[in-house]
């Protein structure tokens, strides 16, 4: 897992686990020694049963409109027709009270995202129910899994809590992914897309279909480039997905290796004020000054990572009431980023002669040189998830837990310097460490009490165990154990129309950079959902209130640790209120309409920031209104062509309201024309799809961070487009 901070200027987490280590060799051995093991357990069941099983993999984590959880879901074929080479984040942009952002300007590399104003710490995401986020940070990042899109089957956002889930608490949403089903016929795939920035994706995927009506063999290979909107943001990416699936009776069993290489040059500087209206697409990252003076820019500062994950699911189904999931997952994270840092204070960097005297941040003089730097992390996340349910008229019950653990090796290598001195190749300037065991067992069960009304109920106990030791923590030792109730209920007014209300109850540990701050405290949550569906032929209509109500939250003061990192603290009482809306209407044939929009209100009560009182505040990054709208005109059931349009408002980049540190508001308008063809031979479709992004040409910001006082922005690309082919057969 990667534990880098991703903000306006971008830090590592250097840490190093003193212990023993699973190889990717022993265990790819015990996944392979266990996938046999069940196939030969599945062989001797006797059972008549057929069930597609798929759901079992994801119903621990997954709900439907008969639990009190406010949701919205996407799948495959809404995603296929604007999947050209953007990241996750930017496909789900459309969804209700969602935000994104990327750093390059384009979409692609490094891509964030919001929901209801929390951040991707606070965004708990899993991949077919295992956990994703970065263990330390909590932060996930899309850049290690480019193309993940094309094996997503399907995805649900749940907003707010949601329900008790494997990994770090959700704050503002949960996102869970479901990886592609097994296909029962032999299918193939080639897809190709171009566009600006030299932006192109290349896709080849292919499955065997069921073998002797059992096996599946399924996979996938990508490749993305492109040069980025921002100077020199270039990003060359890789990856791969491979999927072994057995069908049985009643028996699902997937072995699943997938991951990525990604090589990004460093774009989380963002630009001040007057180079943004100047020369937006600068970008300072590799800045530096030979000998003479002249300018130049480093060509090698980039980000270059690894992840490969292993992952291995047994889903049965024991009798029409009770069925299992079972799995076993390991994570595998190596890479580094590179700098060149010019002036640099050699304090806390080895053996290292200077050649002149240099300024530090506190204005002193004090020996300095021009050095290369690495930042490295070793990182292994691993273990186990499994769920047992029973459903039967009345009642439908899961109990399921987990248990992870993280281990962490961070050091930083000096690969050369003006004057290097007797310092070796190789040598680190830092050895830190890290560790982290996350174990949670939960119930949760939807009881029918009456025809209409249904009871929602879940109880998660989970508790946390962290380690750290390095310069900016300290010692470590930190043990957390949480109680995370939830309770709901759901009255179906008729067959068209549900109310729901619930309660969920959310604690979450700190995170590494936390400890940098000092006495830190976990943040608790009460949420609060009330809501109303609709469902007829030709309209569908989501509306819910909600009510977030925080202790000890922890809160953006304004400072950054040396690396950049923004440093955070506990603030007593702050809220989010807001009201959410989102509806399919179908006007004919041809069009139909998805508008969704959010209106809310995010305080902080009663602010106090290191000694000095500010009252009540907007929380950072949340603006209160949050909209957007698909327009579909289908004149042809082959031809698509759908406007999509997004209204951001304005936010704040802080939690005090500097008028500087505000974020202006913006609407960008896209067009997405998809047409497919279905010959008679050869090919079983052959699909065209465009993208034009920025169709208005609007000169936006869509994130920035504050520097102390001084704001940085990310401007994001105008007008640009996507093309690709896609050929199925």
């Amino acid at each position: 897992m990667k534990t880098i901070f991703k903000g306006t200027f971008k830090g590592t987490m250097v840490q190093r686990y003193k212990g023993s280590k699973l190889t990717q060799k022993s265990i790819f051995f015990i996944l392979f020694s266990l996938f046999y093991s069940l196939y030969s357990f599945a062989q001797e069941q006797d059972s008549t049963k057929v069930n597609k099983l798929d759901d079992v993999l994801v119903s621990a984590v997954r709900v439907t409109t008969k639990t009190p959880v406010t949701f919205s879901n996407m799948d495959k074929k809404e995603i296929k027709f604007r999947n050209l080479g953007q990241d996750i984040p930017v496909l789900m942009n459309y969804l209700p009270s969602v935000v994104t952002t990327s750093d390059a300007g384009g979409g692609i590399g490094y891509t964030g995202i919001r929901v209801r104003g929390s951040d991707a710490t606070r965004v708990n995401v899993t991949i077919n129910g295992i956990p994703y986020n970065d263990a330390e940070s909590q932060g996930t990042f899309w850049v290690n899994m480019p193309d993940f899109a094309s094996s997503v089957e399907s995805l649900q956002l749940q907003r707010g809590v949601g329900t008790s889930t494997n990994g770090s608490s959700a704050f503002g949403a949960s996102l869970n992914m479901l990886t592609d089903n097994y296909a029962s016929k032999p299918t193939g795939e080639i897809s190709s897309s171009y566009g600006s920035f030299n932006s192109n994706k290349n896709t080849v995927k292919f499955s065997t279909g069921l073998l002797n009506d059992h096996f599946e063999l399924a996979g996938r290979l990508s490749t993305i480039k492109s040069d980025g909107y921002i100077d020199r943001g270039s990003s060359d990416l890789k990856s791969y997905f491979l999927q072994g699936t057995y069908v049985g009776k009643t028996t699902l069993i997937k072995a699943l290796v997938f991951g990525g290489t990604e090589e990004t040059y460093q774009s989380w500087n963002g630009i001040d004020g007057e180079t943004l209206n100047s020369n937006r697409t600068y970008n300072s990252a590799g800045k530096y000054k030979d000998e003479a003076g002249n300018v130049h820019f480093y060509n090698n500062e980039t980000d270059n990572y690894k992840q490969n994950h292993y992952q291995l699911h047994w889903s049965e189904s024991w009798s029409d009431k009770w069925s299992s999931n079972f799995a076993l997952h390991y994570t595998k994270g190596l890479g580094y980023y590179e700098n060149y840092k010019y002036d640099e204070p050699i304090a806390g960097y080895g053996p290292i002669l200077p050649t002149k005297m240099v300024e530090n941040d506190l204005g002193e003089l004090v020996p300095g040189t021009d050095l290369i730097r690495q930042k490295w992390l070793d990182n292994n996340f691993y273990g186990t998830t499994f769920s047992v349910k029973y459903k039967e008229e009345k009642l439908d019950a899961i109990l399921g837990g987990g248990w992870n653990k993280y281990e962490g090796d961070h050091y930083g290598k000096v690969i050369w310097a003006r004057n290097s001195g007797p310092s070796e190749l190789g040598d680190h300037y830092y050895d830190d460490y890290s560790s982290k065991t996350d174990g949670n067992i939960f119930a949760k069960a939807n009881y029918q009490l009456t025809e209409k009304l249904s009871f929602y109920g879940d109880l998660q106990y989970r508790r946390v165990q962290y380690k750290a030791n390095s310069k900016e923590t300290g010692l470590v030792n930190d043990t957390f154990n949480f109680f995370n109730p939830k309770a709901g209920l759901n009255y179906e007014i008729d067959q068209k129309s549900t109310l729901y209300f619930s309660y969920a109850r959310a604690n979450r540990e700190p995170n590494r950079t936390d400890y940098e701050g000092g006495n830190v405290k976990p943040e608790k949550l009460n949420d609060f959902e009330l809501g109303w569906r609709f469902n007829s032929e030709k309209f569908q209509l989501n509306s819910n209130f909600y009510y977030m109500g925080y202790k000890d939250q922890l809160i953006l003061t304004g400072r950054l640790d040396d690396v950049g990192a923004p440093i955070r603290a506990n603030t007593e009482k702050s809220y989010r209120l807001g009201f959410e809306v989102d509806a399919t209407i179908k006007l004919s044939e041809k069009f139909i309409l998805r508008p969704n929009f959010t209106l809310s209100s995010n305080k902080n009560v009663d602010l106090a920031v290191e000694g000095q009182y500010y009252g009540t505040t907007k929380i950072a990054y949340s603006p209160e209104i949050i909209a957007g709208n698909i327009i579909v005109y289908s004149p042809l059931e082959s031809l698509h062509i759908s406007l999509l349009q997004k209204y951001v408002g304005e936010q704040y980049m802080n939690n005090i309201e500097l008028p500087s540190a505000k974020l202006a508001d913006y609407f960008v308008n896209d067009l997405n024309v998809s047409y497919e063809i279905k010959p008679k031979s050869v090919f079983k479709s052959i699909t065209i799809t465009g993208l034009v992004n920025n169709i208005l040409d609007k000169k936006y910001v869509s994130n920035g961070a504050m520097w102390d006082i001084y704001p940085y922005y990310y401007p994001q690309a105008g007008i640009n487009f996507l093309a690709g082919l896609t050929l199925k057969f």
